[in-house]
């Protein structure tokens, strides 16, 4: 029983770091989109490029960030020219949210990027070492649902 107390203990060590390298990873892209990104804005922008356009009310709900907050780093990303807004042909009261070509083009810059660096420093890992990995990243993150 010590045993499995013990690997539990150091699962959440290593999460732990991975939680503190995906902050600074994020903080980085947030910067290579523009040096004036902070995180929650990225992470909006990188919402709706993976997801579509969506009603700030998505963004909210999905990224569990105040809707206050949410509507800043919006009117951030609109200022960069990385976001538009337009109203929603349902609901005139809301507002439809769209990735801009411009912020395609940075955000694929960024994901390009990160597959090569990624790539680079799994390099020694074979793909089957990758698949069980990731097949074991999924579980747990299932598991954690």
């Amino acid at each position: 029983m010590t045993h499995r107390v013990d690997t539990l203990r150091t699962l959440e060590q290593e999460m732990g770091v991975v939680v503190r390298r995906v902050r600074r990873v994020i903080v980085e892209r947030a910067r290579a989109v523009d040096p004036g990104l902070q995180i929650a804005g990225f992470l909006v922008l990188s919402y709706l490029t993976g997801n579509g356009p969506a009603r700030s009310a998505d963004v909210v709900e999905e990224l569990g960030i105040d809707k206050g907050a949410i509507s800043r780093h919006v009117q951030h990303l609109i200022d960069l020219g990385l976001v538009s807004r337009e109203p929603d042909p349902c609901d005139g009261r809301a507002s439809i949210l769209s990735v801009t070509e411009e912020g395609l083009l940075r955000m694929d810059v960024v994901a390009e990027h990160r597959r090569h660096n990624l790539e680079r420093k799994l390099a020694d890992w074979t793909n089957d070492d990758l698949v069980a990995f990731v097949d074991s990243l999924s579980r747990y993150n299932r598991s954690l649902s």
